[in-house]
């Protein structure tokens, strides 16, 4: 699509949504895939009161919950894989992968289609931008001994004796329910800046105890469905307002709260996509598919419009990436050597511009939105190849992949760094880093953690924000980052050691905002630490053995002089 005609398409859809943030669509660039077409806000005390303080619990009951849901659709998956194989339909599901590993063979690049504009906005309106008026509360126990219903429950805002169908569920107090829904008469109308007043008003009373009508009774993460509510109404607010950057701490929170709810991840996505940060955006939108299904979700329509999103926003990521280029290759068996060769062949016949440095992530196999099927197990997956300009850029992030410990450092000793030391490890972390792990995460569901789940990196990250007293953009990355831990027990199997691990790692992010200890108590920087000295025991031992192989050389070299001046006499 030319410039002109898509500034054509953007005036359109400007008449169409006028008041809806337009995001900025580069066309300019084509993509391609292997084989297939295919101000800070901080939380209120009384939540971190209510929440945080037994955010360890919650994490535990959702690593509990998680377990006997994905349990449960393991179980219907062999239920429907049995009922296929009674019905006789086992040869076309033979006939699909050889016909995968025939493509896998030829290794052809095709061109994926563009997704135009009013595609995606068609995608906000119907999923992001509608007017919810229920509290998805997160655990539903009684729901889940039958399993027949999703795993977030819905409380209407509204008079109670009007809904009797709800009364098992948890009372909304009667002060905050007035202030949430004059909030939603203002946003219905329009008057978003006032919608947002009114939903701020809301949280000021959470924070004084007025979340339910029983509060002493009140579980804590019933109370941090409330809120997560009122959170992602400020997110649609800010969005209507179009203020993305003040939507987004309200869209991490909102996550953290309740992670389970698939349109707390849509609407994140959102906020990156206006904020032009497509790889995030394209992960959000993924784990929000995921979710979907994961609670139950049967309408192939809305998981449809997810994965669109999802599609969208990675072509936008790579349209974006000046640095690299990406191919992904199906593959239906096990990865050989020679395969990965070729691949690199093909790829550098492909984008020859980016063959300075290939690499190829032998880590974990990825998805793409237009054949993944969470019902299915295992669902299509791909190999990811990263092509670069820049050879440095390829051999850091070959040489990080490669480390046991999430650790990021360009300097030598263990033993502190100095201010322009910590820019530029900022920077490098900054703008070589957390990018390109960015993209590698868009299309990588469960990576493994901590190493792969982007978790220890943000931390990280967030601790050198700190050391320069960038307090707003610390605060924003370790949001971030607790939506990402909140999450990551849907996602993957996690040990009991892990476990452990991400509760400290939560504990610490809610006492970081807090500013209840320094950074040198964090886990992440004594892991970090560990990480830095055993790089520096690897660069001692390096050393040792190098100057071991020069002495031998040089002995050798003794040697043989001594043995020809013999010969001589």
């Amino acid at each position: 699509m030319d410039a002109g005609s898509s500034r054509s398409l953007e005036n359109a859809v400007n008449r169409i949504y006028h008041d809806q943030l337009v995001p900025k669509i580069n066309t300019s660039k084509k993509m391609s895939t292997l084989a297939h077409p295919p101000n800070i806000l901080e939380m209120p005390q009384e939540i971190k009161k209510n929440c945080g303080g037994k955010q360890v619990e919650i994490t535990l009951e959702r690593i509990k919950m998680t377990k006997s849901i994905k349990e449960k659709q393991s179980n219907d998956l062999e239920k429907a894989a049995f009922k296929r194989k009674a019905e006789g339909e086992e040869k076309p599901t033979r006939k699909k992968e050889a016909k995968i590993i025939e493509l896998d063979n030829q290794l052809i690049t095709m061109p994926l289609p563009h997704i135009p504009l009013k595609n995606i906005m068609d995608v906000e309106m119907k999923l992001v931008y509608i007017d919810e008026v229920g509290v998805r509360y997160e655990f539903v126990e009684s729901f889940m001994s039958t399993g027949s219903q999703p795993t977030c429950r819905v409380a209407e805002i509204v008079d109670p004796l009007s809904v009797p169908n709800f009364s098992f569920l948890p009372q909304i107090d009667k002060w905050l329910q007035v202030a949430l829904k004059d909030a939603s008469s203002c946003y219905r109308q329009k008057k978003y800046a006032l919608a947002a007043g009114q939903f701020r008003t809301a949280l000021e009373l959470c924070s004084k105890g007025a979340v339910l009508e029983e509060p002493f009774d009140a579980s804590a993460e019933d109370i941090a469905s409330v809120a997560s509510f009122i959170e992602t109404k400020l997110v649609t607010c800010y969005l209507r307002m179009r203020k993305p950057d003040l939507a987004l701490n309200h869209a991490h929170r909102s996550i953290v709260l309740n992670p389970a709810y698939f349109r707390n991840h849509l609407r994140q996505a959102t906020v990156f996509r206006c904020l032009e940060r497509y790889s995030e955006a394209a992960r959000s939108a993924m784990i929000a598919d995921y979710m979907f299904w994961l609670g139950g979700g049967r309408e192939q329509s809305i998981s449809k419009l997810i994965k669109l999103y999802w599609q969208a926003m990675i072509e936008e990521a790579i349209t974006r990436a000046e640095s690299f280029s990406v191919m992904y290759t199906p593959f239906a068996t096990k990865i050989r050597a020679d395969k990965i060769e070729k691949v690199k062949d093909v790829f550098t016949k492909t984008h020859p511009a980016y063959a300075e440095y290939i690499y190829t992530d032998l880590q974990t196999l990825h998805m793409l939105p237009q054949t993944v099927d969470w019902s299915s197990f295992p669902p299509q997956q791909y190999l990811l190849t990263l092509g670069f300009k820049n050879k440095e850029d390829g051999k850091f992030l070959e040489k990080i992949s490669s480390r046991k410990l999430p650790i990021f450092t360009e300097h030598k000793t263990p033993f502190g760094l100095t201010r322009e030391d910590t820019v530029r490890q900022m920077e490098t972390m900054g703008k070589r880093i957390l990018p390109i792990l960015d993209f590698i995460r868009s299309t990588q569901l469960n990576g493994s953690f901590p190493a792969s789940s982007g978790v220890m990196e943000k931390l990280q990250y967030a601790g050198l924000l700190s050391q320069l007293q960038r307090v707003k953009e610390q605060s924003q990355v370790i949001n971030q980052a607790m939506a990402e831990l909140a999450t990551i027990p849907y996602l993957r199997d996690i040990s009991q050691q892990e476990a452990e691990l991400l509760q400290s790692l939560m504990a610490d992010a809610m006492d970081t905002l807090e500013g209840r200890r320094n950074d040198n108590e964090r886990v992440w920087n004594t892991i970090q630490k560990v990480g830095q000295i055993e790089d520096f025991l690897y660069q001692l031992e390096d050393s040792f053995l190098k100057t071991k192989k020069l002495r031998t050389a040089r002995r050798q070299k003794t040697k043989m002089k001594r043995l020809q001046i013999v010969q001589q006499s």
